[in-house]
């Protein structure tokens, strides 16, 4: 029999993750793979046992380890996998899956997922490292201190968070930290549509110097900023269109000043993927960020400001600017489809 390591959220789809989770063994010991499962218990646990296998010299390079939950769970184990040459497979079971959306991984079926497993090609992938400041102490459980997997920062009072999906600052990033505080009682896809129409009339505008490269640094007056490793985000919308994890430059999407009524009729274009080019929102080729929030004199600040620009890594709601992000290709392995529609970009 195959041996292979297993983190599971059993939290991830509103729990419905945990109750399947004995049928999910049962199909993978019949299928013929040796399990070793471990259960996390709330954030930051599944980087640790992911860490942990590769310190203890458990997993290695061509060695499996299967993240059974939705994209939470695989951002923390591919940040403790990072490097070490083992492959990172995935059961989908979360709200939005766009890791699996990316890399060919079935959602909602799990033979098709049991098949990508045994049968898949593995690829390496690209990370983007996110250097911010911490937006403590209102965590919400999400640990905010620098942790040993991803290693130390290069300014001192931040902290690094390497992001396998996608990373965003503006209104996207500040409706994901309201659930912190909000609606806590909604669960699914609903909960975010909540606190979006709850979050956007409330809003207040926030101005960003933001520095591409090594091109002059620019001022926005900031709605949206996006990167991603792949097209999509959010289940599904392609927000990032024409990314794909193993290009050697990264996709950065601007959104600059949009009106509320703009914002709440972005959706249907973001979906598409059409959003770029419409009410100025730009692409482009990046390999290094760097963003700084503006105060109200429009001096660029060095430190975080009263009205806080939060940016995120991979849904985990605790960083604000000023910030740096570096491209870094061929970071994780993935197991995905034999075939996805990147292959021969």
């Amino acid at each position: 029999m195959a041996r292979v390591q297993v983190i599971v959220n059993p939290a991830s789809r509103d729990g419905r993750c945990g109750k399947a989770w004995p049928t999910v063994r049962e199909r993978m010991e019949a299928d013929g793979w040796q399990v070793e499962a471990y259960m996390t218990t709330g954030p930051g646990d599944a980087a640790r046992h992911a860490h942990q296998l590769v310190g203890e010299g458990n997993v290695g390079p061509g060695d499996l380890v299967v993240a059974v939950g939705g994209d939470g769970v695989v951002h923390e184990v591919a940040s403790g996998l990072r490097g070490s040459g083992a492959v990172l497979g995935q059961i989908p079971f979360g709200s939005g899956n766009d890791f699996a959306i990316t890399h060919g991984i079935p959602r909602d079926d799990l033979d098709g997922a049991l098949r990508c497993l045994k049968e898949g090609t593995d690829r390496p992938s690209g990370a983007w490292r996110l250097e911010a400041h911490p937006a403590a102490p209102e965590s919400g459980g999400y640990p905010v201190n620098a942790n040993p997997w991803d290693g130390p920062s290069e300014e001192e009072g931040r902290i690094v968070r390497w992001t396998f999906l996608e990373t965003d600052a503006g209104i996207s990033s500040s409706i994901s930290r309201a659930k912190l505080r909000r609606a806590k009682w909604l669960h699914g896809p609903i909960k975010y549509t909540w606190l979006g129409v709850s979050t956007i009339p409330v809003w207040r505008r926030r101005h960003v110097e933001l520095q591409m490269d090594d091109k002059p640094a620019e001022t926005v007056d900031l709605t949206l900023l996006a990167a991603c490793t792949g097209e999509t985000f959010g289940g599904g919308y392609r927000v990032c269109p024409g990314m794909a994890p193993n290009h050697e430059e990264a996709v950065l999407v601007v959104a600059p000043r949009l009106s509320r009524w703009r914002m709440l009729n972005l959706m249907g274009s973001v979906k598409k993927g059409k959003h770029v080019g419409i009410w100025g929102i730009t692409s482009h080729r990046v390999r290094r960020i760097n963003l700084r929030p503006v105060d109200p004199a429009g001096a660029p600040s060095d430190t975080p400001l009263p009205l806080p620009t939060y940016i995120q890594a991979d849904g985990e709601p605790i960083l604000q600017l000023p910030a740096t992000l570096t491209w870094h290709p061929a970071q994780i392995i993935a197991r995905g489809a034999k075939t996805v529609p990147w292959d021969s970009e």
